[in-house]
């Protein structure tokens, strides 16, 4: 079983009903990367298409990362700025260059039989193919959703708070950071750090308003 040292609490209900949207952080509190790598690890534990693990990302907790990110972040300096950190989530639209290492670390450890990875890694490279770059770039950011949203909670088991971030410059973001705007498609910013004061709560429509039985 793998045991992560820098977890605060296992308590469900906490991590669910106390996240916030923090909009200003402590500025003296600074996570270590050694604890934010283990954070996102947690994270990746994340489900994804045929377990392609598409999601790709930059932290940014520099004072230089910072002030690269804030023009690009234009209605979000206070979480850039007060954070130990931002964490740009992008897409990789060639995620299926690492089908042979994931498939075959799989086999390696144990987890399915080599025969199995053949059958669905070449069952796998025709469909993707055959994806338009659209169907692609749909299916890999509801990757990166679902790992954006567990490093969310991740973050509070930890004692840690964040901010998503849909409001920023998407068209050169990936540039400014060195990556290959054309394979790397961001999906949100992440403000991380130790909330200054409570975020106000928000009230959400119960199930019986959103579900429908049939």
């Amino acid at each position: 079983m793998i045991t992560y040292s820098n977890q605060k609490t296992n308590d469900f209900n906490d991590i669910v009903y106390g996240r916030r949207s923090i909009k200003i952080y402590d500025s003296s509190v600074k996570i270590s990367r050694e604890e934010m790598t283990e954070m996102i690890d947690q994270a990746t534990k994340a489900p994804s298409s045929v377990n392609l693990q598409p999601w790709r990302f930059v932290v940014i907790d520099s004072e230089q990362g910072k002030e690269t990110l804030l023009p690009l972040a234009r209605f979000n300096h206070n979480q850039v700025k007060t954070s130990s950190a931002v964490i740009a989530v992008f897409t990789d639209m060639n995620s299926f260059d690492y089908a042979e290492e994931i498939y075959g670390k799989a086999v390696e450890l144990g987890y399915m039989p080599q025969e199995v990875k053949e059958m669905q890694l070449n069952a796998f490279r025709k469909i993707f193919s055959d994806y338009s770059p659209e169907v692609m770039k749909n299916n890999v950011i509801l990757d990166a959703g679902l790992v954006s949203m567990q490093l969310m909670l991740v973050a509070r088991a930890h004692g840690y708070d964040t901010n998503p971030i849909g409001g920023f410059e998407k068209d050169q973001i990936a540039e400014a950071f060195g990556l290959d705007q054309d394979r790397y498609v961001p999906v949100m910013l992440i403000s991380i750090g130790k909330a200054a004061s409570e975020g106000h709560a928000s009230y959400r429509l119960p199930a019986e308003r959103i579900t429908f039985w049939k």
